[in-house]
């Protein structure tokens, strides 16, 4: 690259040229005074010039009751005696006696004698008023041009300011940039993404030496499109590569583009590329891009017109930009799959950057980021707590530190502790704690299912997923719940480990059954998410007797584009095969975890006796009792909240009533437990 143009892309931000006058506000503004002047030309005391009349006309006028009304002020212009007589006639006379201009009005200036002022305060027709210096005559005519003006300040000009940019900027880019005192990003401030990080913070060094790739005849990606999971950060890292490239940043969503109107989504394109050019080198940030960038004719009688037009303009502003422009073009989309495929064609978005969920060590890097916002208590592991968020986006993350230090502001404490982290991230993840009124075969119900659950991952888990926490307790929509903490992020799942949790699922039925001989309901959700497994096992996966073959369906829908009708895969016969492997796995794993538990059976009343006594137990009670038949660690029982102070009418002194025994506060709703988590 030229070093002219060198020069240019390192061009300071003082010199960004500012906003600038426009010639309508001038025009607005000669308006408003053409408006106030024809206002005071034609306001009701200039209709017609008073005649001018004689103070002895006045008193003989009066005297004939010719007069309607009248104002007599102090003249003192002309000495101690002059006054200034105005008033009104009760009938129009000529203005001159040559003229037909009629008025009403009439004015006299002159000596007043007492004898005259007497004549005319025995007509009741005429006031007397002090008399008017010069700075009550200012005020009189400066007030109401302050008011006047400022009333049409605030009716129009505001509006037309606050209004986007008004009618006449109505088709103007609406992209906000990003002030760099105020809301400064670094790549310090980013964590969980690394290699997203190196691989845009080629960008970087670009819009720092653009001299370095230029000279060995590279050029620098137009476009990059980050796709990503919501939350993983994406406009954080775009904001952290203007931060660190010291640049104006300019950042919009997709759907501004969007309107009612023919062709304005279009020529906001064409402005935001043109507002991009000015400021060169910098980074135009589109956040959303889906909006405006799906495929075109998709959907139903072909594509949305207004909308195809924006992306034509986008495609062709794209395309037109080149290297020496020293605009990078960034977008950030959770759906990749629908956007159209010349967005994403070499020239317009040279790259894409996958920013997927953090790992175990990019959830420790997050979490140590927002906690240096909290004061944490010295015992807090941050890296257990990133053990036990597999799955946790650095949204969310942040979201679970925030929500373990409102919980630590309600417990009175002065740190945040570990124990509140691991309640808020129950609330997140299940729902806050719902005790409620439940009687004993309910709690029996619940506590045996739960158990069941516990016992069948503590026989089958190699130590990969043990069990974490096990809880009657009711969170959310379910009554109880088995938690897992997986000692590592499980990237590939055996069909070993598909099947262990086939019949994990299945334990909480078989519990309920053994204790009660009976069924509920309360084992659907287990009943669904087994299903869900094993119809993937066999239609996804080729982990059947149906051998390596994939049989699901993966038909887009109609909104998505491409094709309206659906196609059959597979033959009736195949389905019929699919329906059978299915309910096979399913019948094999039941029997497996029946088969189990009815080995165990000491083991999980033991299980579910310690649940109904305590309510939660940890892992490490149910390995205990799996392997020494007995717990030997304490339990540690949270105190139930506060019961609501009700107030009740004081009982007379004669009569005591006997206390009234107060049923166990536990958990509500159907019988058992929703679906218990799976292991991300």
């Amino acid at each position: 690259m030229p070093d002219s143009d060198n020069k240019k892309s390192r061009k300071p931000l003082k010199n960004l040229p500012q906003d600038r006058f426009q010639p309508r506000v001038l025009f607005i503004w000669l308006l408003v005074g053409l408006a106030l002047t024809s206002l005071l030309m034609w306001s009701p005391g200039r209709l017609g010039a008073p005649i001018t009349l004689k103070i002895q006309q006045v008193v003989e006028l009066a005297e004939s009751d010719a007069i309607k009304q009248g104002v007599i002020k102090p003249d003192l212009s002309g000495g101690p005696d002059w006054a200034l007589v105005t008033g009104e006639l009760r009938e129009p006379v000529p203005v001159r006696p040559d003229s037909e201009q009629m008025t009403r009005s009439f004015r006299s200036a002159g000596r007043l004698t007492d004898s005259n002022m007497e004549r005319l305060q025995r007509s009741q027709r005429f006031v007397e008023q002090p008399a008017t210096t010069m700075w009550t005559q200012i005020m009189a005519n400066v007030i109401p041009f302050v008011l006047i003006i400022g009333l049409l300040y605030f009716l129009f000009v505001r509006q037309l300011k606050n209004a986007g940019r008004g009618a006449l900027g109505f088709g103007k880019s609406r992209a906000k940039q990003l002030t760099r005192d105020r809301d400064k990003v670094t790549f310090a401030d980013v964590e969980g993404c690394n290699e997203a990080k190196e691989e845009i913070g080629e960008i970087v060094e670009f819009l720092k030496d653009p001299k370095k790739f230029s000279a060995m005849g590279g050029r620098v990606p137009k476009g990059v499109l980050m796709i990503g999971p919501p939350g993983t950060g994406k406009t954080l890292l775009a904001k952290a590569v203007a931060g660190e490239a010291e640049v104006p940043f300019f950042s919009i969503s997709g759907s501004d583009f969007v309107e009612m109107f023919v062709g304005v989504g279009a020529s906001r394109v064409r402005d935001m590329f043109e507002q991009g050019r000015k400021n060169a080198p910098c980074l135009i940030f589109i956040d959303e891009i889906d909006a405006v960038g799906r495929q075109r004719g998709a959907g139903l009688g072909g594509g949305n017109d207004e909308r195809e037009q924006t992306l034509n303009s986008m495609l062709v502003e794209m395309d037109g930009f080149s290297t020496e422009d020293g605009v990078i073009i960034i977008a950030a989309t959770n759906r990749p799959d629908v956007l159209d495929s010349a967005l994403l064609r070499p020239g317009r978005f040279d790259r894409q950057v996958t920013v997927g969920l953090p790992d175990i060590v990019g959830r420790e890097a997050i979490l140590r980021v927002h906690a240096k916002k909290i004061t944490l208590e010295e015992s807090v592991d941050l890296a257990l707590v990133a053990r036990g968020t597999p799955g946790f986006s650095g949204a969310d993350l942040a979201n679970l530190l925030n929500e373990a230090a409102l919980l630590a502001a309600r417990r009175d404490k002065k740190k945040v502790e570990m124990v509140d982290i691991e309640d808020a991230r129950e609330k997140v993840l299940f729902g806050r704690e719902n005790r409620r009124l439940m009687d004993e075969s309910e709690r029996r119900l619940i506590a045996w299912h739960e158990a069941g659950h516990a016992i069948i991952q503590g026989l089958l888990d190699d130590g990969t997923v043990p069990v974490h926490k096990v809880t009657i307790i009711p969170r959310g929509q379910s009554l109880g719940s088995t938690t897992y903490l997986p000692t590592k992020d499980i990237l590939t799942r055996p069909m070993k480990k598909l099947l262990d949790q086939i019949a994990m699922a299945m334990g909480g039925r078989i519990g309920e059954e053994l204790v009660t001989g009976d069924l509920s309901n309360g084992a659907s959700g287990d009943i669904k998410q087994a299903t869900k497994i094993a119809r993937a096992m066999v239609c996804d996966y080729g982990m059947s007797n149906l051998g390596p073959v994939a049989l699901g369906d993966n038909q887009d829908t109609v909104f998505l584009g491409r094709d309206i009708t659906r196609s059959q895969h597979i033959s009736e016969d195949t389905a019929r095969r699919v329906d059978e492997e299915v309910s096979r796995i399913l019948r094999e794993q039941y029997e497996r975890a029946k088969e189990l538990i009815h080995s165990h059976r000491a083991e999980i009343d033991k299980i579910a006796e310690a649940l109904l006594q305590y309510e939660t137990i940890e892992g490490k009670h149910v390995l205990e009792i799996l392997k020494y038949g007995e717990l030997r660690s304490p339990v540690v029982v949270a105190p139930p909240p506060p019961p609501k102070k009700v107030e009740e009418e004081p009982a007379p002194k004669e009569k005591e009533k006997e206390p009234k025994k107060e049923p166990a506060l536990i958990s509500p709703e159907a019988i058992g437990g929703a679906p218990e988590p799976t292991p991300a």
